[in-house]
């Protein structure tokens, strides 16, 4: 089937896809097959319940033929000769239990053939779901540089829950069919193999008939999915930025673009429904025209039987009316399975664009390879060393030969100009990306030597977009720490200056925070954001713009909690704002991806250098700056501007 993944260059999981090798059988073997007594409780039981639904078409012939025309001696198949009674009506209450019997039996199988299956597919879907996002988790940041949140939940959703609807619905129907196709062929075969032979004749018909939907509506399938993603992430992005919409007063413009994507997916989707709905009326014709032959024939065949004893032409065998009847019976409902399969196969479609993309980021390699034999990182000192470290993403540098290093318990700032790597450079130090070249060292010990959850259980980070779960305060502080108790956590939120706000908050520390913390101000989530650093007592500090979005009376308050913080603790700062890092031991300057000035507030301001141009823009002295680096400074914004950066 992997022939028929299609080509789309807009889906963003196109790779992942393409490397995705027989996805529906993996599907069965590394995840089915540890729930396979459900399974086949779910097949055994099937078998049950549709052998008993077919009983009583055969038992009612029975009956006509034995007991009210007295056409055939009364000898139920299998059925002991001791165990039947010689009047006519004892006959016929036999057939009644028999069908009765039929049908509660037939309702206890089919209870537990729901049960297997339901069970099979709802293990299944748990294992796949929490075994993807533990794996997409794991990938560097690299992988969601070009990935958007609606793509990665619909896969997490929607992809998910299709094989889940797969393994329920259209394995149960797959069985089920297949026991009602195969025990009505066997009856009617036993009843009459002539007239089966013309009840049968729609049979490859339909065969050919859904093979060439398969290979039609595959591809349509495989343009619904990602026009799915599409969808999903016009929405999220959307909802996620409510905000700057209503102030931008730009509901129009977004509606618009919710309506472009949406009728992307229509078209699609729609596509899709036409071939669709075009199958299956062409199945029910095929086998309305098996049926209409065979209640034809058969008719005339019953007229002949009754009126002369005796098959007509060359048929060789008589038929009776109740044979006629169970044949008339079993030919309808074969026409039904065989519609259903059709749909199957539309489900199973469904299903093998969902795997490919599940297994496809399953496969996803993990480009922080952890070295074999990794031990724990143990900070003694905390000298953190940059040794000729570049990286860049696509092939395109962002930071090139930085070779820095800072004392155990020193500070080290990095600014420059928006784009100039300062970020990219602490992201390297907690590895969320790895270098292309050099290496960072941590107490002489390589960061790719050890393991990765102990590598960031020693660096606290403390962010400008600081993020916050939905939950409570007390929860969000405590956050990756969660065996702390809650005095721990209030002597964390006096250290971090929050204590007093908090208490004063409806509910305290009890106090939910809303999605991604909107009740509380930006001050009182960075605030919220450094308790939970405290609470963490890392070895190593990190600050990323940790005040720049918050007022001067907030960043008074912050900066004194980051001022216990960073005291006798390696400290990596990033600042705009100058004056909050100029009493760091030492101060790295970096413009284009390069280290160009490092050293003391009052030496850098001395050199005369890019540092001191910036702290001339920020002290007002912008008359007095070089036209040079007021040149330089246009042609990086226009950049920046251009997403070059």
């Amino acid at each position: 089937m992997a022939d028929l993944a299609v080509d789309d260059e807009d889906d963003p999981f196109e790779d992942q896809r393409a490397n995705a090798e027989d996805p529906m059988r993996r599907l069965f073997t590394e995840y089915g097959r540890p729930k396979r007594l459900p399974f086949a409780v779910g097949v055994l039981a099937s078998v049950f319940a549709r052998v008993l639904d077919l009983l009583p078409p055969v038992l009612l012939g029975l009956a006509i033929d034995a007991v009210f025309r007295d056409d055939k001696a009364f000898a139920p198949w299998l059925w002991p000769a001791a165990w039947t009674p010689a009047a006519r009506d004892g006959q016929l209450f036999l057939i009644v239990g028999l069908i009765a019997a039929a049908f509660g039996l037939g309702a206890l199988f089919h209870w537990v053939r729901n049960w297997g299956f339901n069970a099979f597919a709802q293990h299944i879907q748990h294992s796949i779901r929490t075994d993807t996002y533990d794996t997409m988790q794991r990938l560097d940041m690299a992988f969601f540089a070009d990935k958007q949140t609606g793509e990665l939940m619909s896969i997490l959703s929607n992809d998910v829950n299709r094989l889940e609807r797969f393994l329920n619905d259209g394995l149960n129907s797959t069985f089920r069919l297949a026991v009602m196709m195969l025990g009505i062929a066997a009856i009617l075969v036993w009843l009459n193999w002539q007239l089966a032979l013309v009840a049968l004749v729609p049979v490859p018909l339909i065969a050919l008939f859904t093979y060439k939907f398969v290979r039609t509506i595959q591809p349509k399938y495989a343009e619904v999915r990602s026009t799915v993603g599409d969808v999903n992430s016009r929405l999220e992005n959307n909802l996620g930025g409510i905000q700057v919409i209503k102030s931008a007063n730009t509901e129009s413009y977004e509606s618009e673009r919710v309506e472009g994507v949406s009728g992307d997916y229509f078209d699609a989707n729609w596509n899709a429904i036409r071939t669709r709905i075009k199958f299956f009326p062409g199945l029910r014709v095929i086998a309305g025209v098996g049926f209409v032959l065979t209640f034809l024939l058969g008719g005339l065949w019953v007229l002949s039987t009754e009126a002369t004893g005796t098959a007509p032409g060359p048929l060789t065998e008589p038929l009776y009316t109740g044979e006629f009847v169970t044949f008339i019976l079993l030919t309808q409902r074969f026409i039904w399975p065989m519609a259903q399969f059709g749909q199957i196969i539309n489900m199973y479609q469904r299903a093998y664009a969902s795997a490919e993309r599940i297994f496809g980021l399953m496969d996803e390699p993990d480009r922080l390879a952890v070295a074999d034999g990794a031990e724990p990182l143990a900070v003694t000192e905390g000298h953190v060393r940059y040794d000729k470290v570049t990286f860049g993403y696509d092939d395109e540098p962002m930071v090139e030969d930085i070779d820095v290093e800072v004392a155990g318990g020193e500070t080290l700032a990095l600014v420059g100009p928006t784009g100039a790597g300062k970020s990219t450079v602490l992201k390297l130090l907690l590895r969320l990306y790895d270098v292309d070249e050099g290496a960072i060292r941590i107490d002489g010990t390589d960061v790719r030597d050890v393991t990765l959850s102990s590598l960031r259980r020693q660096i606290g980070y403390v962010g400008q977009d600081t993020f916050l779960f939905y939950g409570t305060v007390k929860e969000n502080i405590a956050y990756g720490a969660f065996d702390v108790d809650e005095a721990d956590v209030v002597e964390a939120a006096k250290a971090a200056e929050a204590h007093e706000f908090i208490t004063n908050l409806p509910d305290g520390y009890e106090t939910m925070v809303g999605e991604r913390g909107v009740k509380l101000s930006g001050g009182q989530r960075q605030r919220v954001s450094i308790a939970r650093a405290v609470l963490k007592d890392p070895a190593i500090l990190v600050l990323d713009e940790a005040t720049s979005d918050v007022d001067t009376e907030t960043e008074m308050l912050i900066q004194r909690s980051l001022d216990r913080l960073t005291a006798d603790r390696t400290t990596f700062a990033i600042a705009h704002r100058l004056s909050t890092i100029k009493d760091a031991d030492t101060i790295a300057v970096l413009e284009d991806g390069h280290v160009v000035e490092r050293g003391a507030h009052g030496d850098l301001l001395e050199n005369d250098g890019l540092y001191a141009h910036l702290w001339g823009v920020q002290a007002g002295e912008i008359d007095e700056l070089p036209e040079e680096f007021l040149e330089r400074a246009a042609r990086r914004q226009a950049r920046t501007e251009a997403g070059d950066d």
